[in-house]
Formats: structure tokens, sequence, C-alpha cells
């Protein structure tokens, strides 16, 4: 690895995103579980932020509680700063989501960050189920005013009512950057997250925009872009790519048969891939390999530091699913050496607490 590339890294914060991706043939708890427990080793790696998601009546998902599953992380490490990537705004009332993260900084001050995104529940049932409609996604710049009004106390929706604990806290917010995130984030005043490193031109456009934007504001003084992404890394390229291949399947089998599945073992899917899957599965498939930063440690050191360079991001925000629990830990592990996270925190990234997922 040049001296060059390890450079270009220095002083880049990695973070972890998971999204509690459930295995064939085991239930919710154990993805929570084995999300909790990623959790623990990421701080041991050094890593600065571990996230956990929001996702609704998805088979292959089982994190849908993230404010909930957050205080199980945090409850079980020390250090490592903990959030939501993220809570979806528009699904909640912002009090109730000012309150939940109020709490959450009471129980672990200085630890808590508060991701938030725009998506509304993706189908008609879901939406009924949320008592919301695909419209609620426009106010979501409203929204977002309010719940940081419930912090400051500043908010006008509702006189004379107050938030509690939550009212006086300094929870960092951030905005995620689907379709009119950006512009909402550079008015707010707040940090960015964006990806995914797939769609680099538009990234780099909307980021441009944001910081061309960005009004100072009592949460961020400047800019802060975080870029999101999957990275895979393993001792060869050909085993990088086959840590993408669960994945890339389910997104392949969510677009064709409308059913977002658990991951499958990656000998599967290549029995599927050379013989068992339709031309409109495998153009999917093929597009769910694709774009993504994988390989050895010096083949994904250099992407990384040519993805920091074009974005001048100051994070990156890693969310990689695999089927292969011992496969995904080594990626981690293997990322925190080559980024210094490890040496950062007087770790070889070879060994920690609890090395062997269950």
């Amino acid at each position: 690895m040049s001296t060059l590339t390890t450079t270009a890294l220095e002083g880049i914060r990695f973070s972890v995103l998971d999204r509690s991706r459930t295995r064939e043939g085991e239930d919710g708890g154990q993805a929570l579980r084995d999300t909790v427990r990623l959790a623990r080793e990421a701080e041991a790696l050094g890593y600065h932020r571990f996230w956990v998601s929001e996702h609704h009546s998805v088979p292959g998902v089982a994190g849908s509680a993230p404010a909930v599953l957050a205080a199980a992380v945090a409850g079980a490490t020390s250090r490592i700063r903990v959030g939501t990537g993220g809570v979806m705004l528009p699904n909640h009332q912002p009090m109730v989501v000012a309150e939940q993260f109020g709490v959450l900084e009471s129980l672990f001050p200085g630890r808590i960050d508060m991701g938030l995104g725009r998506s509304v529940g993706f189908t008609d049932g879901i939406r009924r189920a949320l008592g919301r409609d695909k419209e609620d996604a426009d106010r979501f710049g409203e929204q977002l005013t309010e719940l940081l009004g419930w912090f400051t106390g500043e908010q006008t929706a509702h006189p004379q009512v107050h938030a509690r604990p939550t009212e006086g806290l300094r929870v960092p917010p951030f905005v995620l950057a689907t379709g009119e995130g950006a512009t909402v984030a550079a008015a707010a005043g707040l940090p960015l997250v964006i990806g995914d490193l797939r769609g680099r031109a538009r990234m780099l456009e909307a980021i441009d925009a944001y910081r061309a934007a960005f009004r100072p504001s009592v949460w961020s003084a400047e800019p802060y872009v975080m870029v999101a992404g999957t990275v895979a890394v393993a001792a060869t390229d050909e085993e990088a790519r086959r840590l993408l291949m669960p994945e890339a399947w389910s997104l392949a089998w969510s677009r064709t048969r409308g059913v977002f599945p658990p991951l499958v073992p990656p000998e599967r899917v290549e029995r599927l891939e050379a013989a068992g899957m339709t031309e409109k599965q495998r153009g999917f498939y093929a597009s769910g390999l694709q774009g993504h930063v994988h390989g050895t440690e010096e083949r994904v050191a250099e992407e990384l530091a040519r993805v920091v360079a074009e974005t001048g991001a100051r994070e990156v925000l890693v969310t990689t699913s695999t089927y292969d629990r011992g496969a995904l830990l080594d990626s981690y592990r293997r990322l925190a050496r080559l980024t210094g996270l490890t040496r950062a925190n007087g770790t070889d990234g070879l060994e920690s607490a609890d090395a062997q997922p269950h």
C-alpha cells in the first residue's frame, strides 16, 4: 500500500451502518443480536460510529425500530457513537422522535447521533399501517424544523408544550440525502450523509450544491459530508466479490418477485448464476454487483482515497451485508487495518473480545 494512499485517508473517520439483515433459516431475533455483537466488534476496531436503520415489513430485514435497537447497541458498548441511519421522519411525529432521542442522550450522554431520512413506507399497505401517505415525504423540511425546535425550545407548532427530557439537549442531527435531502440539509445547516458510491457523478453534483447553499447553524458551523456505500475487503478480489453476491441476489429477487428475502450462501448464488436465473434476474443481479468498493486491502485503499479526494468527505459510512458472518467481520477488520483505525486504537485488528460471531 503506497504512502500516498495512506496519507489520503489520514484524519478520515470511518463508521458502520448495519441493517440487521436476516439469514436463511434464522429469525429476526438472531439478526438483531448479530447487530449488537457487530457493534461491539466495531468499537473494538476503532470505528467512529455505529448506526442502525429503519425498515418496515421487509422479510429480509429485522431492523424496524431504530431508536429501540440503538438503545440496545449503546448499552452493549461504551465508547463508540451510536445512532440511526436513519429514522424516517415522515413515518413519525417529530415530538415522539425528539423524546426518543432525548431519552437515549440522557442515558448515554455524548454518544448519540440522530440520522434522519425523508422516505415514507414504500408500499400502500405499509403507509396505511403507519397512518401515512406519499405526500408526507414533502413535509420533511417542515418536520425537521419542528424536530430540532423540540431540542432548542424554539418549536412553534405546539406552543406551551415541551419535550422531556429533550429540551436543552444537543443530539447531533444528520440528514440522509434522498431526493431533496441535500437541499434541506444545506438550508438547515446540518451535516449531510450521501450515497451510494455507485452514482458518483450525481453524488458529486449534490455535494457541490450542498456546500454552495450551506447556511451555518447552531448545529454545524460549516458543511460536513459523510459518504455512504458498500465496502467489501478480502484476501483476493474474487473473495471480496463473493461477499457481495448474497445481497445482489436478494436485490434481483426483490425486483422480480416483489419480496426482499433473507440472505443465502454465496455457493447457492453461484449455482443460480450458472443456470438458475431468469434473464431479467440476471440483469438486476449484475447491476447489484457493480459500483461497490471491493477487493484486496490495497485496491480498496486506493479506491477509498479516490472517493475521499473527489468528494472532500470527512467521513465514510460503510454498510456491508453478506451471508457469512465470519467473512463480514474479517472485511471490517481488514478495512480498519488499511485505514489505520486499528493502529490508532492500539490493536492489530485480528483479535477482539468477541471474535467469533454466533
